[in-house]
């Protein structure tokens, strides 16, 4: 099996989605909030809607309400009227969100470094690199 992709993906999907959950444990929706928090903070200061949003990190926009609701009840975020369509809100990352998101990648990097550590700098970029693009597919075919 080590030779199967669905087997391989499988095993670095579930060692980073515990990583994930236990960096994200405070936060509601724990391992969700995290993407969410990331996605926000690479906007910059270009903040996406909520529609745009749940599209990047691939939930439900019902399920990103909540989302949204817990993580701006703590702080970590605010959601804005879009002065060109209010029915629409932009949602902006809090100093608190930065912060919280730091501590976040801190950890959740300590395990991509031990789930990685058979692999060189160079092949780590690498992989990374051919697993970005390979996700940006799956994306693009997700929205078909």
């Amino acid at each position: 099996m080590d030779n199967d992709l669905v087997w391989a993906i499988r095993m670095i999907s579930g060692a980073l989605r515990r990583a994930s959950a236990e960096a994200a444990e405070t936060l509601p929706g724990g391992a969700r909030a995290y993407l969410v928090l990331v996605a926000l903070a690479e906007a910059g200061d270009n903040p996406p809607t909520q529609l745009e949003l749940a599209g990047q990190v691939g939930l439900d926009r019902t399920v990103m309400t909540y989302l949204l609701d817990g993580l701006e009840g703590q702080g970590l975020l605010s959601r804005r009227p879009n002065p060109r369509d209010r029915r629409a809100r932009h949602v902006i990352l809090s100093d608190e969100g930065h912060s919280q998101l730091q501590r976040m990648r801190t950890d959740v990097a300590a395990a991509e470094a031990r789930l990685l550590a058979e692999l060189s700098d160079e092949q780590r970029a690498q992989f990374r690199d051919l697993l970005t693009r390979v996700a940006l597919t799956a994306q693009g075919t997700a929205k078909d």
